[in-house]
């Protein structure tokens, strides 16, 4: 009897070994899987919060790898058939802002957007700023005055024609 408890201690020992074994495999690839999606995911947020247009995910790349002249070197935020890209240039006590508001795969300017921005600065403040279309830069632009160092986090919204579109942007200065 003692031999029998002994033996079904270890032949469930060792059916629990291989149990582990086999889901121990399963776990990895659906954990790998999951690490896959999660970067995939990072890699298309981090565009649209990460500066310059090298980050442009490999399928809204192909568009602007084709047809560089619609990438301005800021950060890009695909909104349906618009694109939005912002430039954020840091002078010496202000900020210049730079907005390209575009339509379809030609990236046509769009020059008669009501475009507002709402801005949170480093230190928690907000700031509310309307961008105006400049003819000669052929983008939407302000100036934020004031230097304060650090992150900022910038939502934009574009009315085109009673159509809503927004991006969100930041960046550091």
């Amino acid at each position: 009897m003692k031999y029998l408890k002994f033996g079904f201690v270890i032949l469930a020992s060792t059916g629990l070994l291989f149990l582990g074994a086999c889901s121990g495999g399963t776990q990895e690839s659906a954990s790998s899987e999951k690490t896959e999606v999660a970067k995939t995911a990072t890699d298309t947020t981090s565009k649209s919060e990460t500066p310059k247009s090298d980050v442009a995910s490999k399928k809204e790349g192909d568009k602007h790898e084709e047809g560089k002249e619609h990438s301005h070197g800021g950060q890009v935020v695909e909104s349906g058939q618009y694109h939005l890209e912002l430039i954020a240039e840091k002078a010496e006590k202000e900020t210049h802002l730079h907005l390209h508001v575009q339509k379809g795969e030609k990236h046509e300017p769009i020059t008669n957007a009501k475009v507002t921005a709402q801005l949170q600065l480093p230190d928690g403040t907000q700031k509310n700023l309307d961008l105006k279309y400049d003819a000669k830069e052929k983008n939407y632009t302000n100036i934020l005055s004031g230097n304060v160092v650090g992150q900022y986090q910038m939502k934009v919204t574009a009315d085109i024609g009673g159509e809503k579109v927004s991006g969100r942007f930041n960046f550091n200065q």
